[in-house]
């Protein structure tokens, strides 16, 4: 043991001697190096602060397909250029080049992807000389001159659809109606242009969604007053979670734009064109953007109301259906507790003909009225004691709050 422990110690001492060597070699690189990379040493280091900005947004954008679970690099989308015309050479756009090019953070990739998953919390976000809108079904990215709708699958709505086609060629009148002094000319700027066209559909989308919702819902309500069946309470629960889905995503909605007409800073910012041509908005000049959203606020408000009206009346319904199926059942245990009074009252026609059917002398055999007599008792008695039952079950049924109120005052001291 003592042997070891002085090998270790000599080889504990010999071990920087050794390590000198390499150790200078190592100097005498580092130093040729640097004495030939001196006279290029402000352009590499302006060419490596690039390479290094580019290659972390690169990372960035790949950690966060891998968090999300995006297999493929391209995001499918449809272009639209200053004058409303769709760009066919472009049908996907890589997630690199939104990034580096259209001024989007790599997380935001993430907003316009969760499509596929039916996201119903919406955004919009303002970004470098873009906004980044997530309303429902439509994800977009508006720009002064260019309108960037993305197309993911699984978006809850198909491209070939009507509502998708309204949509494309709504974006697409609106985009090209230019300030001009033609006859019903729009006077927004470019991007208020494309917001007010996909507040348009998506409120409209929801505008149908509700009528079919309330006319399911009244159509069931109305079945319910004649009769009260499993499959009319089964459907009415399932309109009645889809109103609550519906009022949920609607709230949100009118969340969204509440957020944004408290936020003065994004309502300037929300001016693209203006601020690409270098004029500027401050505080409250925001005039156009805000009437625009409370127009839509005022709407998506509408339909919230609605919504909770309707969810009310259905909770009511449930309500008075869960009153009359109390009532029914207190009837029924009313109905057992009267049949069980019944039985017992049996008991005192039965005491007295055992009674009178005993193998015993007495006198009542002797006369002429002793079985009439006794058939009158025992029916006397059936009576009374049914009676006695009823009137104790109606004085229980009578009791109030009040009477209890009475009864515990008289028990005090």
């Amino acid at each position: 043991m003592l042997s070891t422990n002085l090998l270790f110690y000599r080889a504990i001492r010999q071990l920087p001697q050794r390590l000198t060597p390499l150790l200078q070699y190592n100097k005498n690189l580092l130093n040729l190096k640097s004495s030939v990379q001196v006279p290029h040493l402000r352009n590499q280091s302006t060419l490596s602060d690039v390479t290094a900005a580019t290659l972390l947004q690169k990372n960035l954008i790949q950690a966060n397909n891998m968090l999300s679970g995006y297999g493929s690099g391209v995001i499918g989308c449809t272009v639209f250029d200053s004058e409303g015309n769709i760009n066919t050479s472009f049908n996907e756009m890589k997630r690199e080049e939104l990034v580096t090019k259209h001024g989007l953070l790599p997380r935001d990739l993430r907003k316009i992807e969760k499509s596929k998953q039916n996201d119903l919390v919406p955004s919009l976000l303002v970004r470098q000389n873009g906004i980044l809108i997530s309303l429902l079904n439509y994800k977009a990215l508006i720009k002064p001159n260019m309108v960037i709708t993305f197309t993911s699958s699984g978006s809850g709505i198909a491209l070939n659809s009507s509502a998708h086609l309204s949509f494309m060629n709504d974006l697409k009148l609106r985009l090209k109606n230019s300030t001009t002094n033609q006859v019903g000319s729009d006077p927004l700027p470019y991007e208020f242009r494309a917001l007010e066209a996909i507040f348009i559909s998506a409120l409209s989308n929801l505008t149908s969604e509700l009528k079919v919702l309330l006319a399911v819902s009244e159509g069931v309500l109305t079945d319910l007053e004649y009769s009260i069946t499993r499959d009319k309470l089964r459907l009415l629960l399932i309109q009645n979670k889809k109103l609550s889905t519906f009022y949920k995503k609607a709230g949100l909605v009118r969340e969204m734009i509440d957020d944004l007409l408290e936020q003065d800073d994004v309502l300037c910012e929300m001016y693209l064109t203006d601020n690409q041509m270098g004029i500027e908005h401050y505080d409250d000049d925001h005039t156009e953007i805000e009437m625009l959203l409370e127009t839509y606020h005022n709407h998506i408000d509408e339909l919230v109301q609605m919504s909770e009206n309707a969810i009310s009346n259905v909770k009511s319904t449930e309500e008075i259906i869960n009153i009359i199926l109390d009532s029914n059942r207190n009837q029924l245990m009313l109905l057992g507790i009267k049949f069980s009074l019944g039985l017992l009252s049996l008991g005192g026609a039965i005491l007295v003909g055992s009674a009178y059917g005993m193998n015993l002398e007495n006198f009542i055999e002797e006369t002429n009225y002793g079985f009439i007599g006794t058939i009158a008792v025992g029916l006397i008695s059936t009576v009374w004691l049914y009676a006695l039952g009823i009137r104790t079950l109606h004085r229980l049924q009578k009791v109030s709050l009040l009477s209890r109120i009475n009864r515990d005052i008289k028990k005090s001291p």
